[in-house]
């Protein structure tokens, strides 16, 4: 089986193809996998760094404004379609596999252009412009929310899967991740975070909220500001006189986080769809502040898919406060049912077959 795979552009769109592609050749040894992003791109790094092999276009996102600039990126998309082509045809590949991204566009149609058998994996609750179009000529499409079925009423197929996970999300025990991270068995513990780049106003909101809890100290607490507020956050706490507290940590980047994840008690996060399905796989109570700078605002619709199965809070951004947040995290701490229920929830909407599914899927595709 030849096995083309095409999602960039964040990891929340290259992970669940790179877990796609693992199963894959674990299913299937003698499967060849071939990977097609842009050159430079933060697909070509994650790619490389798994051992796959990597073919390269050159395609751009259009501007949600009217902007000459969009005439390029059509162009652009036309010879990155061409591309595609031919890249489908010299590797003679069984099928096409989008994940999401402007550069899974091109090489989806291309198939779909071709004869080429196709399928897409929609990560997000609201699925985008492009997903939609596509999914009118895909063999299949794997949506990852129940409420995204809506939103494509005119596909062949259509499988639930959730989104695919690392394993080490589907194992890390809570008990074993605080032994080894060194948190007390009566500690309530915070893990919250924002992305791998991080978020301004999220890092603003988490200075006060960590002011406050230095003086009270009612959490341990690990923030992680990403890599554009590392200077920015701890130098504001610096000034505001605080230089430190044990149990309390601001960091870039959370390494380890299948381990914190388990460990924690809270989950304090925007709504990405892949930072949903390993909190929904873990079970975490969370409280989501989804992101109102994205397309279609589909962190708002991945988070309200778990408020409103009682698996999540949620606070939108223009009305969140520290005090309010800290108010809702201590409310959490307070009420051991409620949040057991969250949790409970949480983990009655998890998928954990997610690639298994995929590849089955797939494999009936290209074995008819």
């Amino acid at each position: 089986m030849k096995v083309l795979l095409a999602g960039g552009g964040t990891a929340g769109h290259i992970n669940p193809a790179l877990t796609v592609a693992k199963t894959i050749k674990s299913k299937n040894p003698g499967s060849s996998i071939l990977f097609v992003g842009n050159r430079g791109s933060l697909e070509e790094k994650l790619v490389k760094k798994s051992g796959f092999d990597m073919e390269y276009i050159r395609v751009e996102g259009l501007r949600r404004s009217l902007s000459p600039k969009n005439l390029n990126t059509l162009r652009l998309f036309v010879k990155a379609t061409n591309d595609c082509k031919k890249l489908i045809s010299d590797f003679g590949a069984d099928i096409v596999i989008g994940t999401g991204g402007y550069v899974s566009a091109p090489a989806v149609y291309a198939a779909q252009l071709t004869g080429v058998k196709s399928c897409i994996h929609e990560q997000n609750a609201y699925p985008g412009v492009t997903s939609r179009f596509l999914s009118r000529k895909a063999d299949c499409v794997f949506i990852s929310f129940d409420s995204s079925r809506e939103y494509f009423p005119g596909a062949k197929k259509l499988i639930l899967s959730g989104n695919p996970l690392d394993e080490a999300f589907l194992f890390c025990d809570k008990k074993q991740a605080r032994k080894k991270l060194g948190i007390p068995d009566n500690a309530f513990y915070i893990l919250s975070f924002a992305g791998s780049l991080g978020a301004r106003e999220i890092n603003r909101l988490f200075v006060d909220f960590i002011l406050k809890n230095a003086k009270r100290g009612d959490f341990m607490h690990t923030h992680a500001t990403g890599s554009f507020g590392y200077k920015w956050m701890p130098q504001q706490l610096k000034e505001r006189g605080f230089d430190g507290k044990p149990g309390i940590e601001v960091v870039e980047y959370i390494y380890d986080m299948p381990e914190r994840l388990a460990a924690c008690d809270l989950v304090i996060s925007r709504a990405g769809a892949i930072t949903l399905g390993e909190i929904m796989a873990q079970g975490k109570p969370s409280i989501l502040i989804p992101s109102p700078n994205v397309t279609h605002n589909h962190q708002y619709h991945n988070a309200m898919s778990l408020v409103n199965n009682g698996a999540a809070l949620i606070m939108q951004e223009k009305d969140a406060t520290a005090d309010k947040l800290y108010s809702m995290a201590l409310g959490v701490k307070g009420d051991p049912e409620m949040a057991s229920r969250l949790s409970a929830a949480a983990r009655g909407m998890a998928q954990l077959s997610a690639a298994e599914v995929i590849y089955r899927g797939i494999y009936d595709i290209v074995k008819k």
